[in-house]
């Protein structure tokens, strides 16, 4: 439903994942008032978790919901997904049945925070997406104009984008030139695992948003692998570990080269925040 894009260096964050680069320099403001009673915590203070964008109200999470279409979509998407060894923020209806209000959308909360245990967020993310396997595509995604989706198409080569060659859009097109097609089926994948995946202490790993690709299970591990040794301080051995994946030289490519053009193509990003991912780009040109 939405992508953790915060203001961070590559350095580790008190308790959380560096994830990526930046969505707002501005302080996120909290749901208002009558946003919180009508998901029934009226009186609650609300609680910034990590660095945003979701706040918790007592035993209620909310975050905002740009995409009405979108967030009714990973309501009723979590509200029946049922995965082994997964804690799921369960979505909540508003007091009138809604699952957004004035641009929020609420679950139950779980506890737990990001931690860098990257190995068991690609584990998880194969995990979830058995489960996913058999979802149809959302009509959403075809109509999604943003960053992200312009990102996604032109990793795939299925589209053109103005990437900026300063802050990726060079290296793009320079690794795009050892990319070929994948034999492997597409479906419902969570893109955006690498920082959002919630743990405490040896309680099974917790989940409360799905941000939705339509791709093939193997690039949303590798996008986990990517990010985490990106901006995350995973070892390089993450990459052999995880080499059994069917096409796996050619989905870490496709996974970076997605990654390399979010950032060429987001107005906040920097030649400093672009180091990390080019770094990567050299081990996976290596493979």
């Amino acid at each position: 439903m939405g992508h953790s894009w915060h203001v961070v260096d590559h350095q580790m964050r008190p308790g959380a994942i560096p994830c990526r680069v930046v969505t707002s320099a501005r302080a996120p403001e909290p749901p208002p008032q009558h946003v919180r009673a009508a998901f029934g915590a009226k009186d609650a203070t609300p609680e910034l978790i990590d660095a945003g964008p979701v706040w918790r109200c007592d035993d209620v999470a909310l975050r905002p919901a740009t995409n009405p279409a979108e967030a009714a979509w990973v309501a009723k998407t979590l509200g029946d997904l049922h995965v082994p060894d997964l804690r799921v923020g369960r979505p909540l209806r508003s007091s009138d049945g809604r699952w957004v209000v004035g641009g929020w959308a609420a679950c139950r909360h779980i506890e737990g925070r990001a931690e860098p245990r990257y190995d068991d967020i690609v584990s998880l993310s194969m995990r979830l997406h058995q489960a996913t396997a058999d979802l149809p595509r959302p009509k959403f995604i075809e109509n999604r104009a943003d960053v992200f989706a312009m990102a996604d198409r032109a990793a795939w080569g299925e589209q053109d984008a103005p990437l900026d060659a300063a802050l990726g859009g060079k290296l793009f097109d320079s690794l795009a030139e050892g990319r070929k097609d994948l034999e492997l089926r597409s479906q419902v994948v969570h893109g955006d695992l690498f920082g959002n995946v919630l743990f405490v202490g040896d309680a099974a790993p917790g989940l409360i948003d799905f941000t939705a690709f339509y791709r093939p299970p193997e690039w949303a591990a590798a996008v986990v692998v990517v990010d985490a040794l990106a901006w995350g301080g995973a070892d390089e051995a993450i990459l052999q570990r995880w080499s059994h994946l069917a096409e796996w030289p050619q989905v870490l490519r496709h996974a970076t080269l997605f990654r390399l053009a979010v950032h060429a193509l987001h107005p906040l990003s920097t030649e400093r925040s672009l180091r990390g991912i080019e770094r990567v780009a050299r081990q996976v040109e290596a493979l």
